[in-house]
């Protein structure tokens, strides 16, 4: 099969591709940490993920962690995003499930002490 125009013209490319030279914008010895390879607080782990086990011990910290979310504390590192993303929404899960028993203790029990 016959190669078109185009085709030798992206060979010929290909071949000086090897042949260029490159300079180096930035000194190696000049490196400066970006956002990324910073250690996140709490032992690594980042403030919502922390606030996520610690949780299950003190249910409070997933307020704590949906307050900082809904305040858009993960605008200074995204890597924090996850994790205060799931504590909002065990947070939410708590509520939900402490109104569930307190109406059930409201309206079942307080009908059967009056009998």
């Amino acid at each position: 099969m016959p190669f078109s125009v185009m085709d030798k013209r992206q060979a010929k490319d290909v071949a000086e591709y090897g042949k260029t030279k490159y300079t180096l914008i930035k000194d190696v010895e000049d490196h400066q940490p970006g956002i990324y390879e910073k250690r996140l607080p709490c032992f690594g782990c980042g403030l919502g993920w922390f606030s996520f086990l610690l949780g299950f011990l003190f249910p409070p910290m997933w307020y704590y962690a949906t307050f900082l979310y809904f305040g858009n504390y993960y605008r200074k590192d995204p890597r924090e995003r996850a994790g205060l993303a799931a504590s909002a929404i065990l947070a939410l899960g708590c509520s939900v499930v402490a109104l569930i028993v307190l109406l059930v203790r409201v309206f079942f029990f307080s009908s059967s002490t009056t009998m």
